[in-house]
């Protein structure tokens, strides 16, 4: 008999149906580390939510695990890497949140505009102070989403209910799909224009951090209101408070925060034009409900019927039976990466060749893997090899696949175009040895990139000290070069040079780059 162990508290739900299945449960949440490290050899399965940290150390002591499941959509407790390595299957449950996550942005977006939180607590203490709590209507409102993942799109249906025209953000979804939602699909600073309010739904990446800014407040209408249910650093705390004593900003609403929890003296909490929870977008007895019985369902799955779903790591173990295979997975998977960083505009359309019979065999599993590198950057809900195709379809996204015979100069090549509105790039990848993987084109320069870390990309007019301006740029900012690509057309033409960096580049310096005569298209990446 399969046994599984549960180290943090769940629905009950979830021990019924594994029990209903023929499988051992000791539910034990509470347990300390030392008790959990003492008992872990026993089990077959691990369930657990945020609470219980998956440790390299504790993966090294699991030597009957087969599956350890989240019932929630990350797995930032989760060192999957480890256990991908020690033949564990990772399962998480995405989805599960998603309505409750809407419904609590709407609740904020109502409580924030009628004032409820700060008339209640004037209320309670003695005071009749109507005048002081007049509030706004939703009915005609601009709201301007900024990312319609499975949350924001459910914000969108709620908020149409209450007569407000949407405005939306997000560079991957069609506006096929956009026009089914009755939302108008707009560029972000048409957003910040137009919205009285915003409501942002996007990941926490370096794109995303500060997204909500000084200057980007300076943009939008004087008396916009802000929420975040997302995550914590999309907005610039301080930023936001500034722009509330100017009045540029009438309220806001939070869910997360920068810092979790916040220290209690934080600005953010005391201001009285600010309401906050304390993260609570997927705290509701129905929410955890639906993750606690899809985590029970999907392990009952794997151990009676051999059926997968919601695991993170499945394609690992495809890879690993292929060691051949596996680099150009990771080759794939980084040219989704870097394409979500240096495309502009709305996606119409990927395509992808794949050249060579070795990635004939598996092109589902390689296009998936490009998928995943691009949505992960983009989407709020958890991606993976599995669910990024889906994600993609839902999007609308256009996916072409080509096989192709071999490449004049590699006998396996990974080339992917991605168009949007405004332009179209095209980056081809290939392995080296038996697992050094290289970019060899970006559009039409040919060069030789190792896509790992912190990358700057830019295009530059082909003549003597540029490069060196640029050195002494980066020099000055602290941030030590590691490695160069140079790609050329034609001698004293427009050239393509890609350094690869120990550190993040700066704002400062990314604008001291892109003000050199002759230097234009500068972009910062991370692998």
């Amino acid at each position: 008999m399969k046994k599984i162990i549960i180290t943090d508290s769940v629905d009950k739900k979830c021990i019924a149906i594994l029990e209903e299945a023929g499988l051992a449960v000791n539910y034990s949440p509470g347990l300390s580390k030392e008790e959990v490290k003492k008992i872990i050899n026993e089990y077959h399965g691990l369930i657990v939510r945020s609470d219980t940290q998956v440790t390299t150390e504790l993966i090294a002591l699991m030597n009957n695990m087969e599956v350890i499941g989240r019932a929630g959509t990350g797995v930032d407790n989760i060192d999957v890497e480890a256990a991908t390595r020690k033949g564990i299957m990772v399962m998480n449950t995405p989805g599960g949140n998603t309505v409750s996550t809407a419904e609590h942005t709407m609740a904020l977006m109502l409580s924030m505009c009628r004032n409820i939180a700060q008339s209640n607590i004037s209320l309670r203490s003695g005071k009749w102070e109507r005048k002081n709590f007049k509030g706004s209507e939703l009915q005609n409102k601009t709201l301007g989403i900024i990312g319609l993942g499975k949350v924001g799109r459910e914000v969108a249906v709620r908020a149409k209910a209450f007569g407000m025209r949407i405005i939306a953000y997000d560079p991957v979804l069609s506006e096929e799909m956009a026009a089914k939602l009755g939302v108008t699909l707009i560029n972000l600073d048409s957003l910040f224009l137009q919205s009285d309010i915003i409501s942002v739904h996007v990941p926490l990446t370096d794109d995303t951090r500060n997204l909500i800014s000084s200057e980007s407040l300076k943009k939008c209408k004087r008396g916009v209101k802000i929420i975040n249910c997302a995550r914590g650093g999309i907005i610039d705390e301080k930023a936001l408070i500034e722009a509330l004593n100017s009045g540029q900003v009438s309220a806001a609403a939070l869910d997360v925060y920068t810092n979790e929890p916040p220290i209690p003296d934080n600005p953010v909490l005391n201001h009285l034009k600010i309401i906050c929870t304390p993260h609570l977008g997927a705290s509701t007895d129905e929410a955890q409900e639906k993750v606690a019985v899809q985590i029970a369902e999907q392990i009952t799955n794997l151990f009676n019927h051999k059926i997968v779903a919601g695991a993170v790591n499945a394609s690992a173990f495809e890879t690993t039976a292929n060691e051949e295979l596996a680099p150009y997975v990771q080759l794939a998977e980084s040219l989704g990466t870097l394409h979500s960083q240096l495309i502009k505009g709305q996606l119409k359309q990927i395509n992808i060749n794949f050249c060579g019979e070795l990635l004939h065999t598996s092109t589902p599993l390689l296009a998936a893997a490009v998928l995943k590198g691009f949505l992960s950057r983009m989407r709020t809900e958890a991606v993976n090899f599995i669910n990024a195709p889906f994600i993609a379809k839902e999007m609308g996204i256009v996916v072409n696949e080509i096989k192709s015979g071999e490449n004049l100069n590699y006998v396996n090549l990974i080339s992917v175009e991605f168009k949007t509105d405004k332009d179209k790039r095209t980056l081809s990848g290939t392995v080296f040895g038996s697992n050094e993987i290289r970019i060899v084109s970006i559009d039409d320069y040919r060069l030789e990139l190792k896509p790992e870390g912190y990358m700057l990309f830019y295009s530059n007019i082909d003549k003597p000290g540029m490069l060196a301006t640029v050195g002494k740029i980066l020099a000055d900012a602290d941030i030590n070069i590691a490695g160069l690509s140079l790609g050329r057309l034609e001698a004293g033409k427009e050239a393509l040079t890609v350094i690869n960096v120990d550190s993040q580049i700066n704002a400062s310096a990314l604008h001291a780059i892109s003000s050199i005569s002759g230097v234009k298209n500068v972009y910062s990446v991370k692998i």
